[in-house]
């Protein structure tokens, strides 16, 4: 029975597998707050910046405050979600002295956009001055605000799972899962321009090479490629990956679309490849090689086949779109090469 929610005007119904409900007409909401506060937790702990001063990290989660909940009606999918967070942060410079610090964030809900949240970070009462609370403040704010807007996506992808059920003639109105976070109108390649059409002209073409080294094991890193929510939370964008050889995948609205064409687990990924701005139907062929070494995984990528005219905006893109965005959203950062 539904009942109107006290001070909210929303209709409050438990979620229920009805087997009546095959068009999706009633409406069921889905509460998220406690999957919410440890997934919050689970993304902000461990958090690292550094700099010619000294390091600091995210130790603790010291307050999740608020609620979320996804509601479907007619296999719309509603989100709601308000939360007051504070973090606790510990820093050291090169020299050894210690600090701590604090991290608030007051206003992260679904009426604000990544942008507008008000990070504040400062230093915990009688600690002395020191360029560390620049550091927090700026690359550190950055990586706080880029770890929220993962918890966002994973709330809009990996928790709504099964919320929509299957409609009379067995197709799913689920739709894919829009992300509030803005997309830099530089991605990689184009603005979503449409395909250029094939004049049968020779593209020439080149190869190169980008190799990087990443904290984390071949297995995990091998598994960011071919999750769809976890491509969804490092390019901050909707996309559609299918981890089977011969998988189809595209990804940041369009922009980025291929296919697998060889899988070895935690060892290779062999993909066709190309920006949707490129000569129609032309694809670069590019080969990801995982190899472990004391607690790292250097990634070797190999790009071939790609025109000649792209070659710096496909370089740029990969390192900043797609390696630097998988540091910066899982914690996995070292040095690039």
């Amino acid at each position: 029975m539904a009942k109107w929610g006290e001070g909210d005007p929303r209709w409050i119904v438990e979620e229920r597998a009805d087997a009546t409900n095959v068009n999706n007409w009633h409406w069921t909401e889905r509460n998220a707050t406690n999957w919410s506060s440890e997934k919050l937790k689970e993304l902000l702990v461990g958090i690292q910046v550094e700099n010619e001063h000294g390091s600091c990290e995210v130790t603790e989660v010291s307050k999740v405050e608020g609620e979320a909940t996804i509601s479907n009606r007619k296999g719309k999918l509603i989100f709601f979600y308000e939360w007051n967070l504070n973090a606790k942060w510990k820093g050291i410079t090169k020299t050894g002295t210690k600090f701590k610090g604090l991290i608030e964030v007051p206003n992260l809900s679904d009426e604000n956009d990544m942008d507008d949240l008000d990070i504040s970070v400062s230093l915990s009462k009688d600690q002395p001055d020191t360029q560390l609370l620049a550091l927090m403040r700026k690359e550190g704010a950055e990586r706080v605000r880029t770890a929220l807007g993962s918890y966002v996506i994973f709330l809009k992808t990996e928790f709504t799972q099964g919320m929509i059920l299957p409609t009379a003639n067995g197709i799913s109105k689920q739709q894919p899962s829009q992300s509030k976070a803005k997309v830099d109108k530089t991605l990689i390649g184009s603005n979503c321009s449409k395909p250029s059409a094939n004049t049968g002209e020779k593209i020439q073409t080149c190869k190169f090479r980008i190799r990087d080294t990443f904290t984390t094991s071949p297995g995990e890193l091998y598994r960011v490629f071919l999750s769809q929510e976890m491509v969804q939370a490092f390019t901050h964008a909707p996309a559609v990956v299918e981890p089977v050889k011969g998988g189809k995948f595209h990804m940041i609205g369009g922009n980025v679309l291929g296919e697998f064409q060889e899988l070895v687990p935690q060892q290779k990924i062999v993909m066709k490849w190309r920006y949707n701005s490129w000569p129609s139907e032309h694809y670069a062929i590019i080969t990801l090689t995982f190899s472990g070494r004391e607690g790292e995984t250097e990634l070797n990528i190999e790009c071939r086949a790609v025109p000649k005219s792209e070659e710096e905006k496909t370089k740029e893109g990969w390192h900043r779109y797609y390696l630097q965005g998988i540091k910066q959203t899982f914690g996995y950062g070292t040095r690039l090469y």
